[in-house]
């Protein structure tokens, strides 16, 4: 009787599309963190990117992540001094190496 070895190798190398997510999401952080650099019109500034920065996320990740880091960066950003919690990098992170539906 032989016996079949069967070995399932998962590739180090993330899509393109999957580290592009990464560098926008970076990015986006980075937007949402610039109105730190001018004080007096830094909550104009949030007031304005609050809704883009959650319309964002709701594209970039989709279902219930994205419904829920939508409404999650949205608030972070008009709540004040809350903008440098990297929502974009922390949803990135959740969708590739947390959530468990994904990583099969």
């Amino acid at each position: 009787m032989s016996q079949e070895i069967q070995i399932e190798v998962k590739s180090k190398v993330k899509p393109q599309a999957t580290i592009a997510k990464l560098i926008l999401g970076l990015i986006f952080d980075f937007i949402g963190m610039l109105s730190y650099i001018f004080p007096g019109i830094a909550e104009t500034v949030d007031f304005i990117w609050a809704p883009i920065s959650g319309m964002l996320l709701v594209a970039m990740y989709k279902g219930t992540t994205g419904k829920v880091a939508g409404v999650i960066g949205t608030l972070e950003e008009l709540i004040p001094f809350t903008d440098i919690i990297p929502t974009f990098t922390i949803t990135w992170f959740y969708e590739n190496y947390l959530d468990k539906k994904n990583n099969r």
